[in-house]
Parts: C-alpha cells; sequence; structure tokens
C-alpha cells in the first residue's frame, strides 16, 4: 500500500483527493493535513473519522512514516510543504497552482538533494493535457492564437497555471512567433505572455475551463476542455500518486507520465 497524506485537506480539491485516495486500489489515507483543524469543530465537517487529522504538516511528518504527500494549499505555502516533505524522504505530488520560475527551482534543488521524487502538475484532467498536446501540433501551422481560461471565482491566480503551461508549450513548438498583439501586461487584450494574449475569467458556477483559439488565413481552430466537477482531476491525482513512486527529481508536468 502506497502511504498518502493529502495537505489541504479540507479544501475543494483537497476533499475530493482524500475520497479518491480513499477509493483507489493501492493507496492508503494516511493522513490529512490542514490548519482548520486547528479549530477542534473542523473535523466534523469531513468524512475521515478513520484518518489521522493533523493542523500542521510539521506534526503529521513527526507522527509515523509516509511514501507520497499530495499538495492542494496555496503558493505561499507549498514551497515549505514541498522541502519539509522531501527532507523526510516524502514523495510529492503538487496540484497547487501560482508557482513560478524560482519557486520551480528552489523544488528541483530540494528533490535533487534528497534524492526523492516531486511531480509538480498545473492539471491534472486527462482531457487537458490532451488539449495541450493537441495545442502544441496546431501552432506549428498556425502560430496565431489567444488562451481564454475561466475559472470559479475562489481560484487565486490569474493566469491559471494551466494557461501559463499552455502558453509555454506552444511557444517552444510553433515554428514562428507573430508580433505581440498589444502591450505586455494587463490591458483589454489579456496578459501577453509568451507572446500569446491570455484571458481570464472568475465566475462562481464554473469550475475549469480552457480554450485555445487559432487564427489563420480564411479559417479558425479552437481546441477547448471543460471540467464540470472536480472528479476530472482523480485519475490524473491517482496516477500521479502511483507514478511519483518511480520519479528521481523533479518532473512538471502530467504528460510526462502518461
Amino acid at each position: 500500500m502506497i502511504k498518502v497524506i493529502v495537505v489541504g485537506a479540507l479544501g475543494r480539491m483537497g476533499r475530493t483527493t482524500c475520497e479518491a485516495v480513499m477509493d483507489a486500489d493501492g493507496l492508503e489515507l494516511a493522513a490529512a493535513v490542514d490548519i482548520a483543524y486547528a479549530n477542534g469543530d473542523a473535523a466534523a465537517t469531513d468524512n475521515l473519522a478513520a484518518t489521522p487529522r493533523f493542523a500542521s504538516l510539521k506534526e503529521c511528518l513527526g507522527s509515523g512514516e509516509f511514501d507520497v504527500a499530495v499538495d492542494f494549499t496555496v503558493p505561499d505555502q507549498v514551497l515549505d510543504n514541498v522541502k519539509a516533505c522531501l527532507g523526510k524522504g516524502v514523495r510529492c505530488v503538487v496540484g497547487t497552482t501560482g508557482l513560478d520560475g524560482a519557486r520551480l527551482q528552489e523544488i528541483e534543488a530540494a528533490a535533487r538533494e534528497s534524492g526523492v521524487g516531486c511531480l509538480v502538475a498545473p492539471n491534472f484532467a486527462i482531457g487537458a493535457v490532451l488539449l495541450m498536446e493537441l495545442a502544441k501540433i496546431a501552432a506549428r501551422y498556425l502560430p496565431h492564437c489567444e488562451i481564454i481560461e475561466l475559472h470559479h471565482d475562489g481560484k487565486l491566480d490569474a493566469p491559471s497555471g494551466t494557461a501559463l503551461r499552455t502558453a509555454d508549450l506552444i511557444a517552444a513548438d510553433r515554428r514562428e512567433a507573430p508580433p505581440v498583439p498589444g502591450p505586455e501586461g494587463n490591458s483589454a487584450r489579456g496578459v501577453i505572455y509568451q507572446g500569446i494574449p491570455i484571458h481570464s475569467v472568475r465566475l462562481p458556477g464554473m469550475v475549469a475551463h480552457q480554450e485555445v483559439v487559432f487564427g489563420g488565413q480564411g479559417q479558425t481552430l479552437s481546441i477547448r476542455h471543460d471540467s464540470i466537477s472536480r472528479d476530472s482531476f482523480m485519475p490524473g491525482v491517482v496516477l500521479a500518486v502511483r507514478r511519483v513512486m518511480d520519479i528521481d527529481g523533479l518532473v512538471v508536468g502530467l504528460e510526462k507520465i502518461m
């Protein structure tokens, strides 16, 4: 059995991840961590009566042996969380978005130093990964494109990690870079990143949605993915927990293990 810690267990993704781990063959939900457990009433809101629950990751890591920690917290916490886990020999699966290049470099250094694997994925939905791969192909032939990403109103980062990852992949694969269509930074043309406008929408009722629109002479091509519930991410999360057991160092992107 792979013993799993879920960090951020009372958040939207954390709750769904706890359920997925409990339902998956070969995985054991060995601990749930959330700062909200500092309030004694918080435990009454979950469905984890048989699972050890902790208000701090430090306390959790000192309580026993674990194999993998899945982190769905916030960007300001995830770096310290990952370093603490890797230092204890616990592999990490990180779904927290908003990590910049500097933080990823620190995670990579910590994983290399500890000799313990870590997977960071901007999106765990298989369909979203396929969208990014298809966008890479389209960009070779239709280099003009824009990205529209839509999420629930509680999402903290904008643009989303998925949108930034998509733009990085497109920029690396397209054969030419068209002129940037507007000023760098926030504007009515969106945030210009890698020469690609990214438009972010945050509204209640949404989960996670992205469309990449390509334009060429006399034609357009749209590639879209919609997560209509957080269950869409769980096959990818479970896959990541299993595959991270064989990873050395840092791997970024679910597509690397599919």
